[in-house]
This record gives structure tokens, sequence and C-alpha cells, in this order.
């Protein structure tokens, strides 16, 4: 079975920048979409940057478009999230995620996906 954990997350300053992990354990096909996505308190869980390792393709929200970068590492079988120019509103719990329905037409959204870690807390405060 697929899994996923997240790490890298911590308390940063506004301006800064923070690059999360997500190991990959399991079967992962080439095919496989992996995604990022986060959900601060009140707020429904939002879609931050997905791959298709077909391409490859990324995707990426317009509230982090320009500032984040979704990394796969085939070498050391993560995947990354290198997050600069941080702000407060970046504050959530970032979530890692994979699914193997590489012909859904949105991969933005959450049901879309079949595999997910348990969240690395990102707190951006001055």
């Amino acid at each position: 079975q697929v899994q996923l954990a997240e790490s890298g997350g911590g308390l940063v300053q506004p301006g800064d920048s923070l690059r999360l992990s997500c190991s990959i354990s399991g079967r992962i096909y080439p095919s496989y979409t992996l995604g990022w996505f986060r959900q601060a308190p009140g707020k429904e869980r939002e879609f931050v940057a997905a791959i298709e390792e077909i391409g490859p393709r990324s995707h990426y929200a317009d509230s982090v478009k320009g500032r984040f970068t979704i990394i796969k590492d085939n070498d050391k079988n993560t995947l990354n999230l290198q997050m600069n120019s941080l702000t407060p509103d970046d504050t959530a719990v970032y979530y890692c995620a994979a699914t193997a329905r590489t012909l859904h037409p949105n991969k933005r959204l959450p049901s879309v996906y079949d595999y997910w870690g348990q969240g690395t807390q990102v707190t951006v405060s001055s």
C-alpha cells in the first residue's frame, strides 16, 4: 500500500523560505499524480500544487504561483515543495497526496486523491 509522510514544517517569518518533503513508500507508478494541499483552521482543504509524471506537467494554485515549486525527487523517492516569500496567509497544515486517477481532468480536487499523509504544520508569523 502507498504511504506518504510529510516533514519540514515549522515556524518562519514572512518573506522566509521553507522546503517541505513528502516521503513515498509503496508502489508508485510513473503515471501517478502527486500533489500538495493545505488546510487552515476553519477552512476547507485547499489545492496548492500538483505534478503529473507524464510530461511532466505541474499545476499551481493562483495564490502560490511564482512562489512555490513542486519537485519530484526520484532518486530519494520524495515529493518536495519549495516555498518562497511566505506570508501569514500560507499558514496551514500541509498535506501531500497521490492519485492513480490519471484520467481525471481536474487534479485540483482533494476528492481525486487516494493517498494522503498526516500533514505538517507551517506557521508564518512575525
